[in-house]
């Protein structure tokens, strides 16, 4: 008889979960709250327009990487799968000008040489560092002790890329976005450097990105967010899993320290394990007693919410001429909610067929920072849809001004905030992520805690910062702890 598995969330690691679990033979049912599949990775439709509220760019996307075999394994891709790989990656402007970052580096250095030759020792050094990050691909583990049926083992190759990575990640860890741009003479090229959104704390990380473009990852999957979770729920079913949409997990039974069920909608659903996938930073309701272990304590200790402000535009105006990923300097900073905007980053998806009707264009602008209190605040003393339609009025004056063809064109404006996302996708504070410091160490959490049985739990939380393949390799690690545990072959990936 099939081991009764409950899943709670149907997010990315939840599909992930759920979809490994039927594999190695478990009976699994996937408990989510909202009405439809994919957490985070989501995106929603306003009047003809879809506007893209998860992924920007997918690590994995490309075939000679490790995580590729995870996303086929799910379901996520597949050979009938377009991935685009726009170039030039990123397009900042500046007086009139573009200056232009290019997944491959060579064309990223000489442009930047023939804008700045006063600049070439650095841009040259800068260049390097992204090529010594190049070759280093993340490698999958399996947890030590579980039966597989292939063992997933580093290429060698990995070992001496690593050495190169420690070497640049150890050099830059501590220098600021900020110290880092102020090496450069050239004003554009600062500007480029400081306006980019992320991590403001170091520029390591940064390297690290580029150096995963210049390999040729980083692609987009064709209709983004929706189709992406749509395909791991149509891998999940027609493994033989079940999903139940609106139902909320209100609390995880215990007995004598071991899960024997959930209980939802007031009445209990027994099984034999249950893997939790809703946010590691907000799960005490699930538990009658606080939940106790020394990995949980450090992760409330020392994470950060990383969280966005949407506002996204549906514009009557084809677009095309702007960069997918687009940024430009205001001329005068918004300040909103505690933040200060200097730059405005756009993602344009213009080129994108899936997104507007045809001659228009779907865009949004992303505003970094923590504004939950604020937005909780305007919640609670009635401002809260006064307060988005200032944010959102600003932003459509400085899209209008630095793109004259959308004056007088947008005909849907949309603004997500924080508590959005904290509403329909369960997340701490609204956050997408872990906020990366300096002294982050990126290691998995386990997904146990000692005495407390048949509980796993999964999610991006818990393989920092986070990210779609955080979220994956999450689930796939609970359901390897519960192979472990109940002496269950491993099925692995192909």
């Amino acid at each position: 008889m099939k081991t009764k598995v409950i899943v709670i969330g149907d997010g990315i690691s939840g599909l992930s979960a759920g979809i490994y679990a039927l594999r190695c033979g478990f009976n699994v049912t996937i408990l989510e709250s909202h009405s439809m599949a994919g957490g985070i990775c989501t995106s929603w439709g306003r009047k003809g327009y879809l506007f893209e509220g998860g992924m920007h760019w997918l690590a994995g996307s490309n075939k000679n990487e490790a995580v590729n075999k995870l996303w086929r394994h799910v379901g996520a891709l597949d050979d009938n799968v377009a991935i685009r790989y726009s170039e030039p990656f990123l397009e900042y402007g500046h007086n009139g000008a573009s200056i232009l970052v290019y997944r491959d580096i060579e064309t990223t250095e000489r442009g930047l040489i023939e804008l700045s030759p006063a600049d070439a020792k650095e841009i040259r050094r800068f260049c390097n560092n992204i090529r010594k990050l190049k070759g280093f691909s993340e490698a999958i583990s399996d947890l030590r002790g579980v039966k597989v049926t292939k063992k997933k083992r580093a290429p060698l190759s990995m070992f001496f890329s690593l050495i190169s990575v420690i070497g640049v990640m150890n050099k830059y860890a501590k220098i600021s976005r900020e110290q880092y741009a102020n090496r450069f003479l050239h004003e554009g090229i600062r500007e480029m450097l400081r306006s980019i959104p992320g991590d403001q704390q170091g520029i390591a990380m940064f390297f690290m990105t580029m150096g995963s473009l210049a390999r040729g990852d980083g692609g987009f999957p064709e209709g983004g967010s929706l189709p992406f979770a749509g395909r791991m729920v149509k891998a999940f079913t027609a493994l033989g899993g079940q999903i139940l949409y609106n139902t909320r997990a209100e609390r995880v039974i215990v007995e004598d320290g071991r899960a024997v069920g959930v209980l939802t909608g007031g009445k209990r659903m027994d099984a034999g394990a249950v893997i939790i996938t809703a946010d590691t930073m907000a799960i005490e309701r699930l538990f009658e007693a606080p939940l106790k272990s020394p990995w949980l304590d450090r992760m409330r200790r020392v994470t950060g919410p990383t969280m966005v402000t949407f506002i996204s535009l549906g514009i009557n105006a084809d677009l095309k001429k702007y960069n997918n990923y687009y940024i430009f300097k205001l001329k005068n900073p918004i300040v909103f909610a505690g933040q200060k905007y200097e730059y405005l980053s756009v993602s344009n998806y213009a080129a994108d067929p899936a997104y507007s009707p045809e001659g228009k264009t779907a865009m949004t602008v992303q505003l970094p920072g923590d504004t939950y209190d604020f937005w909780k605040k305007a919640k609670e003393d009635d401002t809260y849809e006064e307060k988005k339609q200032k944010i959102a009025d600003e932003i459509i004056a400085a899209i209008t001004a630095q793109m004259p063809e959308a004056r007088g064109q947008i005909e849907v404006c949309d603004v997500a905030t924080p508590l959005t996302y904290e509403r329909y996708c369960g997340c701490w504070k609204g956050s997408w992520m872990t906020e990366i410091k300096p002294d982050m160490k990126f290691k998995p959490y386990p997904a146990v805690i000692k005495g407390l049985d048949c509980v796993y739990f999964a999610g991006q939380r818990m393989n920092p910062p986070g990210g779609l393949p955080a979220a994956l390799m999450s689930g796939r690690a609970a359901v390897q702890y519960l192979c472990r545990e109940t002496d269950t072959l491993f099925i692995s990936e192909e």
